[in-house]
């Protein structure tokens, strides 16, 4: 999962950012309401950390230009404002949520997990395909009840995959998802990681799950027979 940080106390932005890493999110940031809109078009992102009091352009002025371009990402707006008429300002101009600085880590952790169970349609935050599990708030994956391990970044893919199970993914699409923009890999990472990820979750298990769509890319599913 991608998210953007955009906080002009830089320090904040750090702290943020780092936290959000550590947890295994792809995170990309910048200081600025007019960057914010640059980074927007550059890449595809799942959620926006956005706060309100921002130079150049302020968080709801970049919020309103999102969706005037009908762009869908979930906003979550980080402000030092907490009153209702502030708070409903920024829903009504488009924002999906708001968090009051300062605050927890542990809530900014389980607003991001609420928005993108909106994203899946999904109630919770466990995952099924066939006999695989994945439980992207404990991070625990398992094919039956055996657990496996994965890495940080393998793990990253498989939430991918598992989230839009049954979608057929690019290379591109999953490079924009998981990697940001101080990526400087080789061109076939994406095979790689993909590689990897069989070895741990369909080696030696029954029904293979991850699937190449030739020309196409890769896709998560139960085939059916």
């Amino acid at each position: 999962m991608r998210i953007l940080v955009v906080e002009d106390e830089k320090d904040l932005n750090e702290i943020i950012t780092k936290r959000l890493q550590k947890e295994k999110y792809t995170v990309d940031s910048c200081y600025n309401g007019r960057d914010a809109l640059d980074y927007l078009v550059a890449a595809d992102y799942d959620v926006v950390l956005l706060d309100v009091m921002l130079p150049e352009m302020n968080g709801l002025e970049v919020v309103r230009k999102m969706r005037e371009k009908q762009d869908p990402t979930k906003v979550l707006l980080l402000t030092a404002k907490d009153s209702i008429e502030d708070r409903v300002k920024g829903l009504d101009c488009g924002a999906d949520d708001y968090l009051i600085k300062p605050f927890a880590f542990e809530e900014l952790l389980a607003r991001i997990r609420v928005m993108t169970r909106r994203m899946t349609n999904s109630a919770t935050n466990l995952y099924q395909v066939a006999n695989l599990s994945v439980d992207t708030e404990k991070h625990l994956v398992k094919r039956g009840e055996e657990v496996i391990s994965l890495s940080s970044k393998e793990f990253s893919l498989l939430e991918y995959m598992i989230r839009n199970q049954g979608v057929v993914l690019s290379r591109a699409k999953i490079e924009q998802s998981l990697w940001n923009f101080d990526y400087e890999g080789g061109s076939n990472v994406i095979d790689v990681y993909i590689r990897y990820l069989r070895k741990k979750i369909d080696q030696g298990y029954e029904p293979k799950l991850i699937h190449t769509v030739r020309g196409a890319g890769y896709v998560l599913r139960e085939e059916s027979i």
